[in-house]
Order: C-alpha cells, then sequence, then structure tokens
C-alpha cells in the first residue's frame, strides 16, 4: 500500500453522528473483490437521488469538496458491519485520513490494513477543525504523521496520539502481506531446511 508520511489537503466537514458502513457503501456494491472503483459509490445514497442526479447539497458534491482528502466527521464513525469495502471506497474517492472523536473498533483497523489514517481527537479539537472545514476550497489542512501534529488553515496545530506499530506500518507503507514479507528471506531459508529434514513434507 501506498505510504503515508505528510498530507495536505481540503477537509470536507460531515457532522454527522454514528455514520454506518452501509452509509460509507451501501450493501448492492458489495459485489466485487477489487478495492479500486467504488469511490463514485462512497456515500451513494446521500450523494445521488432515486434518478442517479446529484444531491446539490451533499458535501462531496459541492465543488470545493469533490477533491477533498481529509474527512473531518462525527462520533462512532464506521460503525455497523465490518465490511473492508468502506476504507476501499473512502481510499478510492481519494480520503486518506479521517478524524472524529472515535470510531468503531473493526472500521478503525481496517483503515490501517489500507493506508488510511483515523485520528481519534478531544471532541473540541473535532469542532475547531470541523469549523475550519467549513471554509471550502480553503479548509486546508495538513496532517504530519512524523510530527504526530495536524496543521489546519489558519496555522494552529492539534497533537494527536498513534499506536507506534499502526504508526510504522503507515510510514513505510506496510499492510499484513508487505509485514510478513518482510520475513521472506527467514521463510525460505526455514522452507528449504524443512524441506531437506523433512522431504516427505
Amino acid at each position: 500500500m501506498d505510504k503515508f508520511t505528510k498530507l495536505t489537503g481540503v477537509a470536507a466537514p460531515l457532522p454527522i453522528l454514528n455514520v454506518d458502513t452501509d452509509m460509507i457503501i451501501p450493501k448492492l456494491f458489495l459485489k466485487t473483490i477489487k478495492r479500486t472503483g467504488l469511490g463514485k459509490n462512497l456515500f451513494d445514497e446521500m450523494r445521488y437521488a432515486k434518478d442517479g442526479s446529484e444531491v446539490a447539497d451533499f458535501v462531496l458534491n459541492k465543488p470545493a469538496y469533490r477533491k477533498a482528502s481529509i474527512l473531518v466527521a462525527g462520533a462512532n464513525f464506521g460503525c455497523g458491519s465490518s465490511r473492508e469495502h468502506a476504507p476501499w471506497a473512502l481510499l478510492d474517492f481519494g480520503i486518506r485520513c479521517v478524524i472524529a472523536p472515535s470510531f468503531a473498533d473493526i472500521f478503525y483497523n481496517n483503515c490501517f490494513k489500507n493506508g488510511i489514517l483515523p485520528i481519534k481527537l478531544a471532541q473540541a479539537d473535532v469542532d475547531k477543525l470541523m469549523d475550519d472545514a467549513q471554509r471550502g476550497a480553503n479548509a486546508t489542512v495538513t496532517i504530519d504523521l512524523e510530527q504526530q501534529e495536524i496543521t489546519g488553515p489558519d496555522g494552529g496545530r492539534i497533537a494527536f496520539e498513534i499506536d507506534p506499530f499502526r504508526k510504522y506500518c503507515l510510514l513505510n507503507g506496510l499492510d499484513d502481506i508487505g509485514l510478513t514479507l518482510q520475513k521472506q528471506e527467514r521463510i525460505e531459508s526455514f522452507e528449504a531446511a524443512r524441506k531437506q529434514s523433512q522431504p516427505w513434507l
């Protein structure tokens, strides 16, 4: 997966509590096992009317937020069923960071495995960033993972916490397969030795 070191982009405000994974990517789009192509259906039922036309006042349909790479959301983001398609859809749209007071555990873990940085902040800090995000295209925010710091459009800074191992994986672009491949030489050495000592296996 792509490394996450520093991200500067437009932050889109989504002040909704308990955004579940079916809201993020409705179940009818779960037939694919590809990680690409789901971005157009991100928040499908909120972005589009029944006739397929865009809902003009939904945040990601507004010109200022069409290329947003950061999402500032309400508490308990990603609750509901444990579909990995939810982070896939966010990533395919271009969202690399979600900031919220809290996340559902499975969604939170799936974000790290797919190169998305979920940041938990105190409600007061989220409220400040939500207010900043209302500035539209001027709501440029920088996320510095190495320094664990968010810089808002006015230059204000907010520190955030992250598990050191998860930080290491994001900085180095390592998912579960990448972590395993770091041990490739040892794995191959073990397999060769096993083949010599137990050739019948």
